[in-house]
């Protein structure tokens, strides 16, 4: 079976590399959907099954694998912030609270039915002033990730405790995706 990764993200290239799965790369041209209407398991579903489609139109004979991550806080979306001062809002935000990182994912087996899925992961913080926003951006750069940070990196100056899936915030459920592809080879 031939996979393919409809994402540029050097994260989830890492996870799948790390799970043994062998798979190409071909970031999707599709457009992501930004409606804070919708509720966060629809948003990054639609988003990732937009994602996927995209890059199945080229690749019909593979399994293409799409995928959203967003940061919700009060029902409200975080995506990737604009700038600095974006991400710094985004993490005073998320300071002292729990929030939920919600990631979709969308297959397309060749020639069938795209078969969607969403992981939700609850995160909560430590209490960050400005010195500790400061500290973490000389450590991580923030604007390629939703919410301005990324657990993988340095985790430990903002996170105090998760519930859920380490890899989800990470940006794919990688345990769940397996357990899927594998459900089309037993088919």
């Amino acid at each position: 079976m031939t996979y393919v990764l409809a994402s540029s993200s050097p994260r989830r290239r890492q996870l799948l590399e790390e799970a043994g799965l062998n798979f190409e790369i071909a970031p999707s041209p599709a457009e992501e959907v930004h409606d804070a209407s919708l509720s966060p398991n629809v948003l990054c579903e639609l988003n990732a099954t937009l994602k996927a489609e995209a890059v199945a139109a080229t690749r019909p004979d593979a399994f293409v694998i799409g995928a959203d991550t967003l940061v919700f806080i009060d029902d409200i979306p975080l995506g990737k912030p604009k700038d600095l001062t974006a991400a710094r809002e985004m993490l005073r935000r998320l300071s002292g609270r729990t929030h939920q990182v919600c990631t979709g994912v969308s297959i397309v087996p060749p020639g069938g039915v795209p078969y969607s899925f969403h992981e939700i992961t609850e995160v909560t913080f430590l209490h960050l002033d400005d010195a500790a926003i400061t500290n973490y951006f000389t450590l991580v750069n923030p604007l390629d990730k939703a919410g301005g940070y990324g657990i993988q990196e340095h985790g430990e100056k903002l996170v105090s405790g998760i519930i859920g899936a380490f890899d989800n915030v990470m940006g794919l459920p990688v345990a769940r995706l397996l357990t899927v592809l594998e459900s089309y080879s037993l088919d």
